[in-house]
């Protein structure tokens, strides 16, 4: 089979030169620097099939991203790009990879095969016990303090090593007791699931060679969002061979402030001498004049790799400035122009509406600026979400009924045993389950192995070890329940009844101090319940009501995915509404008509002068970071873009001058539009559609007396 393809083949699946480029380049290390809106998932699923073509097996590829989400979006493409076949390729998280790894040699770091992965709200709960503290906030900054570090590689011992000043002196001795308690739970963090497989690609050579040998390629979706332990990771992965595909844009690297670092971008040429560099510039998703007002915007950043941005869909909508008076008089203003643009869009259509609501979206600094959108568009009757919310999952009366159903079929998963022994109160208190835990230690049990120990009576006094034993012997009769409920109807028996008994509608009254709060909760646990049952099958109705019948499945074997679940809104299809997102959160994204909002200075860019600790250095840095992200919002925009600035906004409780951020006047846009009154637009398109339904009730009636 011939090493080098065709290019009439790529040519033919419609990619320009570049892409083909990109996917034609198969035997060494090769980086894609995809511009926005250049068909980056597109070169990459389309080198997947390459690979195959080529002679490499589907299961010798990894294809690695960053989210869920844009995982099942490329394992979608895949598999419509080639067949069955993209079954057995990786497509998978970072964490989702580590997780894999861990899973199969985690044993050479003392790691059981069913280890526990710990959630935000676990780490929180046992930095609290380790630290000695209550307070959420310092707690917060002990876990930002740890993660930032594990990103850098580093462990507690060497992290103490090279502390700044006595406070992160003492988060480092509280790490080192961290470590001590996830190794005593067999417990992992999300970073370890990064810096554990690093340690065993370092440390073990026969695991290193048994993944070298097993990927014949692996491919890095956006790559500027790297931190330095994935780098070390995909290093070691690939090998001197290099076989790796890295797409990435360094005009996108916005993720500074959680580890992402641009020095990967610089290391690639360094650590791959024979490195193929290919530019892709042709943007498909936005006009002429948005694109433009992003290369003047980015063009002041250093450049690892120059490129500039074109399009071939034409020149478009100028880019409009509109200046506010104020953030509600901002938010009546895009009310205007969301209604504006839909009323522009029926007259185009002749009557029928082609804009929908989805087609808009508000982009914007920080969560707290969502709000006066939320309140005119809800005065407007215009629907919509504010992306990033709180998922349904993370709320602490949907983890407290998880940990139950986890613990169900993982009995030593530490976390979740304490979650639940705690869930509700059952008069167990922390001297019990400190000396349990100390207990299961001592023993290297787990948690629920250590209940039923013969040894337990020689640390606890009778009545805890009673405790323990009832809640022990209610989760074993709770499991062979679940073993033997079948189909809907008799989950929801099973789901009530457990509820019932362990008095949760109770708990959560007695812990709100607000009855409507404690409603909110427990409607939210009805929800759960309902979509639990749903998925043991039977007769259930659809959407519509009808009755339809499901594959059965008992509720244990429905608890056993309930780890991997992330939300309860899967069965919605995607919803038409205005969204509301923060510019971090929008990365990826696209839409036919964006708003920008607040694009003042303190604002975007963020409050650089507040940072008294600051050299000049770090304050350019973050100042070209902020510069990317300004460049993020403006490429999210398909056909109209408009840039808002306040004249006054608040601070704290005071109204302070604002002062248009510079990155306006460096999108070097066409001063003839800065001013525009989206009302006096609608106006206008009101009284030509009313001319024209006069004009055609004219001609109707000049038709019918002919």
């Amino acid at each position: 089979m011939s090493s080098s393809p065709p290019v009439s083949s790529a040519a033919a699946a419609g990619l320009n030169l570049a892409q083909q480029e990109a996917v034609n380049y198969l035997h060494g290390p090769c980086l894609v620097l995809a511009g926005a809106g250049s068909g980056k998932t597109r070169v990459i699923t389309h080198k997947i099939g390459r690979l195959i073509q080529t002679g490499l097996k589907p299961e010798q590829i990894a294809a690695i991203t960053f989210t869920n989400k844009a995982a099942a979006e490329m394992r979608e493409r895949a598999k419509s790009l080639i067949g069955k076949q993209a079954r057995g390729v990786l497509i998978c998280t970072f964490h989702a990879l580590g997780v894999r790894m861990l899973r199969q040699d985690g044993a050479a770091l003392g790691l059981k095969p069913q280890f526990s992965i710990l959630d935000s709200d676990d780490v929180t709960s046992i930095l609290k016990d380790a630290g000695g503290s209550t307070d959420a906030a310092t707690v917060r900054n002990w876990q930002w303090t740890i993660s930032r570090w594990k990103g850098m590689g580093l462990n507690a011992a060497q992290a103490e090593g090279q502390v700044n000043g006595d406070e992160e002196r003492v988060i480092a001795r509280i790490m080192a007791q961290y470590e001590e308690r996830l190794s005593a739970y067999q417990s992992v963090d999300f970073d370890d699931l990064i810096g554990l497989p690093l340690k065993l690609l370092q440390e073990h050579e026969a695991v290193r060679s048994k993944w070298q040998a097993a990927l014949g390629h692996v491919l890095v979706d956006e790559y500027q969002d790297t931190n330095a332990t994935q780098y070390e990771v995909l290093k070691l992965l690939v090998g001197e061979r290099g076989r790796f595909t890295a797409v990435g844009d360094d005009d996108q690297s916005i993720y500074g402030w959680r580890g992402a670092t641009l020095d990967n971008l610089k290391k690639l040429p360094q650590d791959f001498p024979k490195l193929k560099v290919v530019k892709l510039e042709q943007n498909y998703r936005s006009t002429s004049a948005i694109l433009r007002a992003a290369n003047n915007v980015i063009g002041p950043n250093p450049k690892l790799y120059p490129k500039t941005l074109f399009s071939e869909l034409g020149e478009g909508e100028p880019v409009r400035v509109l200046d506010c008076d104020s953030e509600e008089h901002e938010a009546e203003r895009v009310v205007a122009r969301i209604q504006s643009l839909r009323a522009e869009g029926s007259l185009l259509a002749e009557g029928g509406q082609y804009r929908e609501w989805k087609d808009f979206c508000v982009l914007y600094r920080a969560n707290h600026m969502a709000k006066p959108f939320e309140k005119a568009f809800r005065k407007a009757n215009i629907p919509y979400k504010v992306s990033g919310g709180q998922s349904f999952f993370d709320r602490a009366e949907i983890k407290d009924l998880c940990s139950w159903m986890v613990l169900l079929v993982n009995n030593d998963n530490n976390p979740a045993f304490i979650r639940s022994i705690k869930t509700p109160k059952r008069g167990i208190g922390h001297t019990t389950l400190g000396a349990l835990s100390l207990f299961a230690d001592t023993y290297k049990l787990s948690l629920f192995e250590s209940l039923f120990s013969n040894s337990l009576n020689s640390v606890l006094p009778a009545k805890a070890v009673g405790s323990l034993h009832e809640f022990g012997r209610y989760l074993n009769e709770l499991e062979q329940r679940a073993k033997k409920t079948v189909g809907a109807e008799e989950a929801r028996v099973f789901l009530a009844d457990w509820l019932k008994e362990i008095d949760y509608e109770k708990h959560l009254y007695a812990g709100e101090e607000s009855e409507k709060v404690a409603a909110a909760r427990w409607s939210n646990v009805m929800d759960f319940c309902d979509w639990m049952a749903q998925r043991c099958g039977g007769q259930i109705a659809d959407a519509s009501g009808a009755v339809v019948e499901k594959e059965t499945k008992t509720m244990l074997e429905v608890v056993q995915t309930i780890a991997l679940l992330s939300t309860i809104s899967e069965r919605e299809g995607e919803q038409n509404v205005v969204t509301l997102s923060t510019l971090h959160a929008s990365k990826g994204l696209e839409w036919p008509h964006v708003v920008l909002a607040g694009c003042n200075e303190g604002l975007l860019p963020f409050k650089l002068e507040d940072d008294d600790g600051a050299n000049s250095d770090s304050i350019a840095l973050r100042l070209q970071e902020e510069r990317r992200l300004m460049y993020v919002g403006i490429t999210r925009a398909q056909r109209t873009l408009a840039v808002n600035w306040l004249r006054r906004r608040k601070k704290g409780r005071d109204m302070i001058p604002g002062v248009p951020s510079r990155f306006i006047a460096e999108m070097a846009l066409d001063k003839t539009t800065i001013k525009e009154d989206p009302r006096e637009k609608i106006k206008a398109l009101r009284a030509e559609f009313a001319k024209k339904s006069a004009d055609s009730l004219a001609a109707a009636a000049a038709f019918k007396h002919r």
